[in-house]
């Protein structure tokens, strides 16, 4: 992980309405949670998943462009 998220931070690539997801570490897990809907638990994943999952969106973003 580059940065610890203790908080809830919302994706930069929210939209216009704000309605995005929000991710936060928890130990050496990340969760992520609907910005619409914060009352409900966000899901789980290792922090080596969650990275690779970035890592494959970026991938994909930059195939795009």
């Amino acid at each position: 992980m580059h940065d610890t998220l203790t908080k809830w931070t919302k994706s930069s690539y929210s939209a216009v309405n704000g309605d995005c997801v929000e991710v936060r570490t928890q130990g050496l897990s990340v969760a992520v949670r609907d910005s619409k809907n914060v009352e409900r638990p966000g899901l789980g994943f290792s922090g080596k998943a969650w990275s690779a999952f970035v890592l494959d969106v970026s991938r994909d973003v930059a195939r795009e462009a």
